[in-house]
């Protein structure tokens, strides 16, 4: 099995504190930047996984990119550099405490509730009659609360979110505007690509200056679903799984070896060749979303490469 970076402790020039996401590592730096390095873990119903997936974190990271440019003219991002395959780096904000998950399918944890008998998701209201994986008259957004490290998110209402005053209105209103217009440009860019973005989640923080800006991920495998355009319909009239491509084959894998990290739960063993085909299946992901080849980074030693590319860049 490949090498993977699961954990850093970097020291960087400046640097002022970090903060350890499930997926990604936060380190704060002077002159207002933030230094992000997307680590090979591998998170599922908010539980991260004991093993790494080779070149994950780099697939993250490089598509995430591809997308920040491709939507900057319609959504200010955080990004500045990418100087290594696995960091970004990008201006400092406070992030908003939700994440702002839009869906054009009753999918994954919709479809979940949905199958419970429930027909509204966070005050939203679903259809009656709809199968898994039907389309919605209209996307809908569905919040959730940002959890901490180990914790899980939570679904909750617009209404909630004002209430409580974690977002204010002028600034929800603001949200909910850039999060249908990425959905809307995402969604393109799929059908350009011969794929159908299912759902996806925003997150979003504040700059100094007051302004909002997209940070962390957008339209990647972790934060995104998709599946592919032809032959949707056709599985769907004959009831027929879709072909997806997103990390819910994982969710689907760990369900079917009796975990969805419920509490008494354990993790089930993931054998060397297993987190491989993650890899591979990661790697399809990525050629797939950006259509182009996905070149592998040198991981001989991943931190001694990101450590030799990040002072290059900062001394610069």
């Amino acid at each position: 099995m490949s090498n993977t970076i699961i954990d850093s402790n970097f020291n960087f020039p400046g640097q002022k504190g970090i903060y350890k996401g499930k997926v990604r590592e936060v380190y704060t730096l002077e002159n207002e930047l933030l230094l992000m390095v997307a680590t090979d873990r591998l998170s599922a119903f908010d539980v991260v996984m004991p093993k790494g997936i080779p070149y994950k974190g780099q697939i993250l990271n490089q598509i995430a990119t591809k997308m920040m440019e491709a939507t900057k003219d319609i959504v200010p991002n955080w990004l500045v550099a990418t100087p290594d395959p696995n960091v970004a780096i990008g201006h400092a904000c406070e992030p908003f405490k939700v994440e702002m998950v839009i869906r054009g399918y009753l999918s994954g944890h919709a479809a979940r509730e949905y199958k419970a008998g429930k027909r509204s998701l966070c005050g939203v209201p679903m259809p009656e009659g709809m199968k898994e994986n039907d389309a919605f008259p209209m996307p809908i957004i569905t919040p959730a609360t940002k959890a901490e490290m180990g914790a899980h998110d939570e679904d909750i209402s617009r209404e909630a979110i004002l209430e409580r005053g974690i977002v204010s209105e002028a600034d929800y209103t603001v949200l909910e505007g850039y999060t249908r217009a990425l959905f809307q440009r995402g969604t393109e860019i799929a059908a350009d690509r011969g794929l159908i973005l299912v759902d996806t989640k925003y997150e979003f923080g504040k700059t100094k200056q007051g302004a909002i800006v997209l940070i962390d991920e957008i339209h990647t495998p972790d934060s995104s679903r998709y599946f592919y355009a032809e032959g949707y319909q056709e599985r769907q009239d004959k009831d027929r799984p879709q072909k997806q491509l997103s990390k819910e084959f994982v969710r689907q894998w760990l369900i079917q070896n009796g975990f969805q990290g419920l509490e008494g739960q354990t993790v089930p063993e993931m054998s060397d060749a297993y987190i491989d085909s993650v890899s591979e299946r990661y790697i399809e992901l990525y050629e797939n979303i950006t259509g182009e080849s996905f070149v592998k980074a040198d991981i001989t030693d991943i931190q001694a490469r990101i450590s030799k590319n990040v002072l290059a860049y900062l001394n610069r």
